[in-house]
Parts: C-alpha cells; sequence; structure tokens
C-alpha cells in the first residue's frame, strides 16, 4: 500500500534537491513522475522547482483551489504515474493534504511531500500541520544555525538584518529575508539581542 511521506525542515536544508534527487530515481528507471510546486511561489517563475545548489524542473503549478486527485487521477489513467512529488507543501491548505492521502489510499501511488514545518514566528503552517497528523512517514532533513547547533527556525529578517515579528504569515522570499537558526539564536534575534547581515549570515 502507498504512503504519504513528508519530508520538513528549517530553510536551505536541501529539500529542494532531494525531491529533484528523487523524481531522478524514479525517471531513470524508467518511471513516471508527477512534480507539483504551489503558486504562490513565483521565485522561480510558474511552475518551476530549482534547488540551491542548481538543480531545476519543471512542475505542474498548484492552485489552492486545485483538487490534487483531478489533477493526478487523469495523468495516471493515460500513462501510470510511479510517484507524485509535492515541493513547498506547507503551503497545501489542509483539505490538499487529505486529497494527498487519497492518492496513496486509492491511488496506490506514494506521495512525497517536502516543505518547511514552521513559519517565521515559530508556528505550524496549515499544510504542515495537516502533514504532521496523517502522513504515513515523517523525515526531518537536517541544516545548521551559524552556531554549528541544529537549526530548526526560520528567522524572517529586514534589510538590516534585524529579526521580524509580525506580520503575513506568506511572505515569498529566500536568502535575503529568511535565515535558518537554532531556538535559542531565534529568539536572540527577536529579541534585538543579534542581527543577521544578510549577505553573510552571520551574526554581529
Amino acid at each position: 500500500m502507498a504512503k504519504v511521506y513528508f519530508y520538513y525542515s528549517a530553510m536551505n536544508a536541501g529539500k529542494s534537491t532531494v525531491l529533484l534527487q528523487s523524481s531522478h530515481n524514479y525517471r531513470e528507471r524508467g518511471l513516471r513522475t508527477l512534480l507539483f510546486t504551489p503558486s504562490v511561489d513565483t521565485r522561480h517563475g510558474s511552475g518551476r522547482i530549482r534547488s540551491r545548489i542548481g538543480l531545476e524542473s519543471d512542475a505542474i503549478s498548484l492552485a489552492a483551489t486545485d483538487d490534487l486527485v483531478a489533477r493526478v487521477h487523469p495523468e495516471h489513467a493515460t500513462a501510470p504515474v510511479a510517484c507524485v512529488l509535492v515541493d513547498e507543501a506547507q503551503f497545501l491548505t489542509p483539505e490538499q493534504v487529505w486529497q494527498v492521502s487519497d492518492i496513496a489510499d486509492t491511488l496506490d501511488i506514494p506521495v512525497l511531500c517536502y516543505g518547511l514545518r514552521t513559519d517565521f514566528q515559530g508556528k505550524l503552517f496549515p499544510g504542515s500541520a495537516a502533514l504532521l497528523g496523517i502522513a504515513d512517514d515523517l523525515t526531518e532533513l537536517k541544516t545548521i544555525c551559524h552556531c554549528g547547533r541544529k537549526a530548526t527556525m526560520n528567522l524572517r529578517v529586514d534589510a538590516e538584518g534585524r529579526g521580524v515579528r509580525e506580520g503575513a504569515q506568506v511572505e515569498i522570499g529566500g536568502n535575503d529575508r529568511y535565515v535558518a537558526t537554532c531556538r535559542r539564536h531565534f529568539k536572540d534575534a527577536l529579541a534585538g539581542r543579534i542581527t543577521v547581515r544578510p549577505d553573510v549570515r552571520a551574526p554581529h
């Protein structure tokens, strides 16, 4: 029976790299994959997944109103799909996460989801919360804080490297806006005890 997998981490842990490598492994064996990326993430253009190390691939752009089963089922009927992979899965709606489970349970296709666990305030994204609740397998992809500890938090910073406490949960950005930190330095930045320079990602 197919499973739903959730690979979660802080920023810059290589989630997209692992996704693209997983898809490559299937395709190298002649198996078809479908890649999805939420339409809200337009950093690399619509329907495009790109990793920090330069790997990239076309993907199906997924709106919040889209039904994942309705998108996958006709594709699977035309030519068998061996695996579905979802980038930036924190942006899925809870309803779409349940649709992901339907793909595994009714179409018998494994679904690999990759995303952030929490936002810049340390709160769960709705999509991540749903995946943590119902995914069959949970795997943390690890990255490190500037201090060498495991990074678990996603710090949003302004142009001067100061931690941002308030704002919309979804604000698309990369290294210019977010820094992966340990919990201690996340709290230090929000309290104004340190700033993090956007160019080198080290405190001062």
